[in-house]
């Protein structure tokens, strides 16, 4: 009886395994539209055949339902096809399940994508084309929403920084710590030298007048409205441009559930009278801003947007379309025009890019231009002429169940290059490789070459471990260079480029500081490595031979329950590197700030460091902790300010101490008085909080003056 019971046992386990896999659907995620230079690709939720396409299981097909010959080209893992070598035509990709079949009982969920192929990225041409887009991206997402996040940055790029310190030098006060020099980023913090504009809490916008640190006082105010919340600001003579989030009723009810748009607002202000901030013009694009960048009489903003089309019965393609307003216009309230929307090469996220390029030289009637494009943006890197923008490529699988899950073991990273001419924006090429990008810091363009660090895979799957990767594309996006799988197990917590030169960060028990030479496009090749203890998530030149690491200090614990140990992050950490010899670059000087629990806003934004170059001067706001006599316990000691001189000479030195101790009783730092800021005019150095403006002498670091701006 119990053999009867165990055989049937033996057999139902067996069927009910057979029935799970032959479950299993394999997802195809396609784009609908492709540009006949850049080809085609197809994404496959599980590996295919390697047979597949020599036996004929996958083929294309074109309007005449004839097959075609072109170049089907299956990447290393089996689920990435590449279709090359189409001209302008309507196709057709043709599967069969035995395509598949070598996992075992595994079916395609689709065996016919229809997809279209032009000359060139081509406009929308109807509410038609909006539909068909939408319709491919709700197949594929369902009624998921997908989210992105502005982006935050923790490194900077070398040659760019050398560049922009230099020219401090000769203005005589601060100016935002960017990424390329000539180009401004957003801040809520911004100086002339004379005057300090700045928002507070979120709240409004104050003009301070810092002329005489003694006696600082608040020109004037902009307050917020309801509905509205200022974010960043730029500076253009006198011009203050105000960059901020606002919600808008509508007026097509029938198109959401909400009755509001959410709009990214450009407020321009004169201040020729910085008594009597003047509002000249707004313009809004519908969405969430992703960043903005400033160069000459240019400013470039890019927002992220998507219309509710899983709420949608029906999609209507006249619905579709992002909202856009001009206070200038007598409509002040349209919607992007068709001939204004055009699909990326590959996308099929329900998601636009809006980019919107306003001439600043003469605000008031100055001439914009709003473009939409079909495919999500996350990470911006831009230089005068270009502007990348990247997209992870997620990849849906769903293993043995019905619900689809995100694979982050297959993510890969699209990055989309465009053109600036003036307020004319102009995609040009597209290239997608395996991986993830950290931030904006990672991407570089160098002698019309665009170079990208990469981090592919999960660091925790130690059956496939993480790697690191470099890759060089000439002009046309096309790959010349790689240096591929380094640190494994690791990721990249920081990466720079010096002209020619690359710096890449990585960690997961030491910090692996690698030197890459990058000359020679077609063949970049690490040149040294450098492993301590600790990791910088930020680095920052003094020369061509240094650099400064800003991160923490580790230490590793014994794993009670074995295995590898466990590493705790301690205090902030500052190291000075020495990469004068390229193959043994050295930790020349490091110091260490408090203990767990210390920590700097430089720690993930590079805008917070403070540099002073005439005095080799550098510094962040800082928290500081200590650790105490209990084990993970923290104790808080004060907040406020540090400045070092930093210099290959005399290593890293403290000048100013700006740390206010802690009061009788108090656990943690006040958020109204935290340093969010620090900026310098002349002999004197300012720092700004929510609450307060502190001013001090530059030589000795004696206050001299406070100010409310509460």
């Amino acid at each position: 009886m119990r053999k009867s019971f165990l055989w049937f046992g033996t057999i139902l386990f067996a069927t009910v395994i057979v029935l799970l896999f032959a479950s299993q659907k394999v997802e195809v995620r396609a784009a609908n539209v492709a540009v006949a230079e850049h080809g085609w690709q197809v994404h496959f939720s599980s590996a295919i055949n390697k047979k597949a396409i020599d036996e004929g299981h996958v083929f294309i097909t074109n309007s005449a339902n004839k097959k075609v010959d072109a170049e089907l080209k299956l990447s290393e893992d089996r689920k990435t096809l590449k279709v090359n070598g189409l001209k302008a035509d309507e196709y057709m990709l043709n599967l069969e399940d035995e395509a598949v079949h070598s996992k075992l009982f595994k079916t395609l969920k689709q065996k016919k994508i229809d997809f279209t192929v032009y000359d060139s990225v081509s406009s929308v041409q109807s509410a038609e084309d909006l539909e068909a887009y939408f319709a491919r991206a709700k197949s594929f997402y369902g009624t998921d929403a997908i989210e992105y996040e502005e982006e935050s940055s923790n490194s900077v790029s070398v040659e760019s920084s050398a560049k922009e310190d230099s020219a401090i030098s000769g203005s005589d006060h601060s100016t935002t710590n960017v990424q390329v020099a000539g180009v401004d980023e957003a801040d809520f913090v911004k100086t002339d030298g004379q005057y300090v504009y700045a928002i507070s809490q979120g709240e409004k916008i104050t003009i301070t007048d810092i002329r005489n640190p003694q006696k600082m006082k608040v020109l004037s105010e902009i307050k917020r409205e309801e509905g509205y919340n200022p974010m960043q600001l730029f500076l253009h003579d006198d011009l203050l441009i105000v960059l901020g989030s606002k919600m808008e009723q509508n007026d097509r009810n029938d198109r959401r559930y909400y009755n509001f748009d959410h709009f990214t607002t450009v407020r321009l202000y004169s201040i020729t009278d910085k008594a009597k901030p003047q509002l000249i013009r707004e313009i809004g694009a519908e969405g969430y801003m992703n960043t903005a960048r400033k160069t000459g009489d240019l400013l470039y903003v890019i927002t992220n947007m998507q219309p509710m089309y899983w709420i949608m019965e029906d999609l209507e393609g006249e619905k579709l379309r992002p909202a856009l307003y001009d206070s200038s216009e007598k409509k002040a309230k349209s919607y992007m025009a068709y001939e204004d929307i055009s699909i990326l090469p590959g996308a099929v996220e329900p998601t636009y890019s809006i980019i919107t390029a306003i001439d600043l030289s003469t605000p008031a009637k100055s001439t914009l231009k709003t473009k939409g494009f079909l495919g999500s943006s996350e990470i911006v890197y831009m230089t005068k002429d270009h502007l990348y923008l990247t997209a992870t490529q997620f990849e849906k699988n769903n293993g043995m169940e019905e619900k689809m899950i995100w694979n982050p073991e297959n993510m890969s990273t699209a990055f989309f290059k465009y053109k600036l001419d003036g307020v004319n924006v102009t995609f040009q090429r597209s290239a997608e490789m395996k991986g993830t990008v950290l931030n904006q810091f990672s991407m570089d363009e160098y002698n019309d070459h665009f170079r990208v660090a990469m981090t592919e895979g999960n660091m925790w799957n130690t059956q496939r471990p993480s790697q690191n990767h470099l890759y060089i594309f000439d002009e046309n996006m096309k790959l010349t260079g790689s240096v591929k799988g380094m640190a494994k197990g690791e990721r990249i917590y920081s990466a720079r480029f010096m002209g020619e030169k690359a710096y890449i960060v990585t960690f997961r028990e030491t910090d692996p500081l690698f030197v890459i030479d990058v000359a020679n496009p077609a063949k970049p090749t690490v040149l040294g490595e450098l492993k301590i203890e600790g990791f910088s998530n930020y680095l920052h030149p003094i020369d061509e031979n240094h650099l400064i690491g800003f991160g923490y200090d580790t230490v590793a614990e014994k794993n009670p329950s074995g295995g590898e140990p466990i590493i705790r992050t301690k205090g902030m950490k500052l190291s000075l590197f020495d990469v004068t010899d390229f193959s043994n670059p050295k930790e020349k000087d490091k110091t260490i700030i408090g203990g767990s629990g210390t920590h700097s806003p430089l720690q993930y934004d590079h805008k917070a460091l403070f540099r002073q170059p005439k005095q080799n001067l550098y510094g962040f706001p800082a928290s500081i902790y200590e650790e105490g006599e209990k084990n993970h316990e923290v104790n808080y000691i004060g907040s406020g300010a540090l400045i070092y001189e930093i210099t290959p000479e005399k290593g890293i030195v403290l000048k100013g101490d700006l740390i206010k101790r802690k009061a009788k009783g108090q656990q943690y730092e006040e958020w109204e008085k935290q340093i969010q800021r620090i900026i310098y005019s002349g002999n004197h150095l300012y720092t700004l909080s929510h609450s307060e403006i502190t001013s001090y002498e530059i030589d000795t670091y004696k206050e001299t003056g406070k100010l409310n701006i509460q």
